[in-house]
């Protein structure tokens, strides 16, 4: 009886070793996937419940912490753990985008955000490269 219960215990300390390195292999994948994705001008959601975009980030060291903006012009900093994830436009939004963008065209009006970009964004909507450029001028002028 002693044996079969020892060979029981046994048992299950294997399956709880597999299964913590089925989860730790999959966290890793997870946190690298993330690791990936989190560029400057990528949308991340925040652990507070936060939205915002990227402006720096260094995936190789999580201890420095990262820049985010919240708005235009305020750029926070975080740990670089407290970004949850990296959001990505669902297919609605895709269609209310081009819906507005079809809607803009018809109405030939152009926002200022738009005329001052030079090209055909929509409303709200910068690039990287027009974050980048954008943040850099204010530095400068600071």
């Amino acid at each position: 009886m002693e044996i079969m219960l020892f060979g029981l215990l046994a048992v299950l300390l294997i399956f709880m070793v597999i299964n913590t390195r089925k989860r730790n292999k999959q966290m890793k994948a997870e946190q690298a996937e993330k690791a990936e994705k989190t560029i400057p001008g990528a949308k991340v959601l925040l652990q507070g419940g936060l939205y915002g975009t990227v402006v720096s980030f260094d995936p190789d060291n999580l201890d420095q912490p990262a820049q985010i903006e919240l708005a235009p012009g305020a750029v926070v900093e975080v740990h670089s753990q407290a970004i949850l994830r990296v959001v990505e436009p669902t297919e609605d939004a895709d269609d209310e985008l081009e819906a507005d963008e079809d809607a803009a065209d018809d109405a030939d009006t152009h926002d200022s955000v738009d005329a001052a970009a030079g090209d055909d964004t929509p409303y709200g909507v910068e690039t990287p490269e027009q974050t980048r450029a954008r943040l850099e001028g204010d530095a400068d002028s600071k």
